[in-house]
């Protein structure tokens, strides 16, 4: 019986073993990564540069598209490699990297998600007491608790995987390295302490889906009790794009974890994989700048200026300072 200490590197899923397809594979993946790139790099670009969006909303959103850019960083890259280079091979160390910071990001994100339900919570249903229970301290302490929360989670996830006997190979069913995938390749038969664990995964995942839960009814019912049509109307857009975020984060997640058996095959299973590690972080800065005028007039003048500043360094300096003013 060998353990996981004796395997060096493990086999990722191939997409395809046709080369053509794999190039195919390599073009769309660098598609995706560029498009979350770039939507998630202007947003945190557009949030820092402008003094007008250093509220507690948009620092939140700026946090959360550091975690996108992290999380969609951590799998697609290798992938690609794998694919230009016609290989499967993945590192044990490599391997031990990827899932935890995997873990890390994803799970800071749900927490960041349901802090920022406490935000329009707060925004919508206690707006006299907003900046007190949301200063720049209080939002810097839910920030770091976020982090912290995905930090602890993934250390404590990560190490109980890899301190399991893997002896039945080191063929992964999955494109990058995750939890049911390895375990599937242990021979332990103690499964107490991973149970332990998963309880301790499962009680914090649905605390904060049951926090996000009862802020949306407490900001439903006060919404409902404003006079005011265009109030009520003010206070839905401001909490759409974040239900939206949160329910296609939410229900990627669980559609991959708790699809039924029938749909267990290692081809669904990287469909699923695709949805719920690539859609959000590819998504959300489009969900999140589409109903928001603010940050739409803050982008549109950032990219304004930097195209002004490009015309100006192809211009003559007289006709230069000229476009600049």
């Amino acid at each position: 019986m060998s353990n996981s200490s004796s395997i060096t590197q493990f086999l990722l899923l191939a997409f395809t073993d046709t080369q053509e397809l794999q190039l195919l594979h390599f073009w769309l993946f660098l598609g995706i990564y560029l498009a979350a790139l770039l939507g998630n790099g202007l947003i945190i670009t557009t949030i820092a540069c402008d003094q007008h969006l250093h509220t507690p909303m948009y620092f939140f959103l700026l946090n959360l598209a550091l975690l996108d850019l992290g999380s969609i960083s951590t799998t697609v890259p290798k992938s690609m490699v794998n694919s230009l280079w016609d290989t499967r091979a993945i590192s044990f160390q490599g391997c031990v990297a990827q899932l935890f910071l995997f873990l890390f990001l994803i799970t800071a994100e749900y927490s960041l998600l349901t802090v920022m339900s406490y935000d329009r919570y707060v925004a919508i249903c206690k707006p006299l007491h907003y900046g007190t229970l949301l200063g720049s301290r209080a939002c810097v302490h839910m920030a770091t608790a976020a982090w912290a929360s995905g930090f602890l989670n993934a250390l404590l996830l990560t190490a109980n995987t890899f301190s399991l006997p893997l002896c039945k190979g080191n063929a992964l069913d999955q494109f990058f390295c995750e939890i049911p995938e390895i375990l599937k390749l242990s021979c332990s038969h103690s499964h107490l302490r991973e149970i332990w664990l998963l309880m301790f995964s499962a009680f914090f995942f649905e605390g904060c889906f049951l926090f996000i839960v009862l802020s949306y009814v407490q900001i439903l019912r006060a919404v409902l009790r404003m006079p005011s049509e265009q109030g009520r109307h003010k206070a839905f857009s401001t909490c759409l794009p974040h239900l939206a975020v949160v329910s296609l984060f939410i229900s990627t997640g669980m559609f991959a974890y708790l699809k039924p058996p029938s749909l267990s095959s290692p081809f669904s299973g990287l469909v699923v994989s695709i949805l719920y590690s690539l859609v959000p972080p590819t998504l959300n800065p489009l969900i999140y700048s589409m109903r928001n005028k603010d940050l739409k007039d803050a982008l549109r003048k950032l990219m304004t200026g930097c195209f002004s500043a490009a015309t100006g360094c192809l211009l003559p300096p007289a006709k230069a300072s000229q476009c600049m003013s």
